[in-house]
């Protein structure tokens, strides 16, 4: 079992007064100094560390005495290296692009890591104990083979590449599959009841499950009621209270406000479809910053035995890089859902069929255009962690880089999942422009149980 430090404390965070000052970067030291007088005159900071420096800190880690539980793996090899030119000491090099996917090759190369590690025993021992809790729970009953074949423990394998504990890594798999499950049944799937006028109501309750609600005595025993029929709910409750064993308080009530702003999203696509309309690509991205991965990625810190804290993740320079690594998550969704989605006969949103129709591009220019944005969330993000990373804060330094290493995880399970390459699926065909169609941001949806699992906030 892996040891992992002891988390940080918000309320004694380090004394950053001597960091360097960065250009682009404010001093950090405002936001963890104790409440005490200044502390006297120190010597001249040292020189800024060179970009190269800065990024090689956030894709391995801390260093430092007592800080080697902090570092992450290095990043498994690609598959088929290239060979390349020995780098020169002042080279930065970047990080491999995976390439084109395994039997979807209309998914183009996209700019992000390659997997931390890749390790099948612990992948099939999460999603034995995940398969066993789904059924516990009830959710998803009659289809548990369905939700095998999507493969989410390797998926939370390769995503929380830093944790070896597999109970530590079905918190996280368990609150995932709740996620969709809540996506499925209360907004997706009317064959499982989800009612579109009933979708705000239901997601009111949900928030509920896992930010208990506090009812007069005269009430209390009705919620209680629901909240132990609804198979949802339940899932929902359990998952939560199983990331409480490895979170504290502070990193739950960052996962609950995460969580409302998934519901706001999953609220706000519903309006698109019972309203029929179809959103701009401005408003579509903006609701797809809450729709989006960022539930399962603020678990990786109470998942890895640490704690990133709330002063460090409310800087509006932390959460914006990590709004960013999101988005670029969730069009690594679009782009590999897409062609299932044109299959369906449900109302879909993603990205490229968005572009397709504002624009009035082609498909194929629509997925190229899609793919140029994810690479710019990605350079940014790079950028804005290796500045951040500069503050040598060893929590801040380590949550970047499992973020960092998050990207490549999902992305890897994209590519491999037999949910978007299955054998034989041969890739949509180009379309000219789109006139009067509707889609949406659905992570791979399709309505009808004999689809399984259609999850839809977050990775799917």
């Amino acid at each position: 079992m892996q040891k992992h430090p002891p988390a940080a404390d918000p309320a004694h965070p380090p004394d950053l007064s001597a960091l360097p000052a960065l250009p682009g970067l404010p001093d950090l030291s405002v936001l963890f100094a104790p409440a005490v007088p200044p502390a006297p005159p120190v010597p001249p900071a040292p020189p800024v560390p060179s970009r190269a420096a800065l990024l090689a800190r956030l894709r391995g880690g801390p260093g430092g005495p007592g800080t080697s539980s902090l570092r992450i793996r290095p990043a498994l090899p690609p598959p088929a290296p290239a060979v390349v030119p020995a780098p020169t000491p002042a080279a930065v090099p970047a990080p491999a692009a995976p390439g084109r996917s395994r039997g979807n090759s209309a998914v183009p190369e996209l700019y992000c890591p390659p997997p931390q590690r890749d390790d099948p025993a612990l992948a099939d021992a999460v999603e034995d104990r995940l398969i066993a809790w789904a059924e516990e729970t009830g959710i998803y009953a009659g289809r548990l083979d369905e939700v095998r074949a999507l493969s989410l423990g390797r998926y939370t394998m390769l995503t929380y590449a830093h944790v070896e504990d597999p109970d530590r890594l079905l918190a996280p798999a368990k609150c995932t599959l709740a996620q969709w499950a809540t996506d499925d049944y209360y907004c997706d799937d009317e064959s499982a009841g989800a009612v579109p006028l009933r979708i705000a109501t239901h997601l009111s309750q949900a928030l509920a499950a896992i930010d208990p609600a506090h009812l007069p005595a005269r009430y209390a025993p009705l919620l209680e009621q629901a909240m132990c029929a609804d198979p949802v709910l339940v899932a929902l409750r359990s998952s939560t209270e199983h990331l409480s064993r490895y979170a504290t308080r502070s990193q739950l009530t960052r996962y609950r406000h995460e969580m409302a702003a998934l519901f706001s999203g999953y609220t706000a696509e519903a309006g698109w479809r019972v309203s029929g309309r179809t959103p701009p690509v401005w408003e579509f991205l903006a609701v797809r910053q809450d729709n989006s991965f960022i539930p399962t990625m603020v678990m990786l810190d109470p998942a890895g035995g640490y704690e990133l804290p709330v002063e460090a993740y409310a800087d509006p320079r932390v959460r914006g890089a990590v709004l960013k690594a999101a988005s670029a998550s969730v069009i690594v969704n679009d782009l590999y859902s897409m062609h299932r989605e044109d299959e369906s006969a449900a109302v879909n949103y993603n990205l490229p069929a968005l572009i397709e129709a504002e624009e009035g591009c082609s498909r194929a220019e629509a997925v190229r255009r899609s793919a140029d944005l994810h690479d710019e969330l990605v350079h940014a993000f790079e950028e804005e962690s290796a500045l951040l990373s500069a503050a040598g804060f060893p929590p801040l330094i380590r949550f970047l880089a499992d973020v960092w290493a998050w990207l490549g995880g999902n992305l890897e399970w994209h590519r491999t999942t037999a949910r978007y390459n299955p054998a034989g699926r041969a890739p949509a065909q180009d379309s000219g422009p789109t006139q009067g169609r509707t889609h949406g941001p659905t992570h791979g949806r399709t309505h009808g149980p004999e689809q399984g699992p259609t999850h839809g906030g977050t990775p799917a």
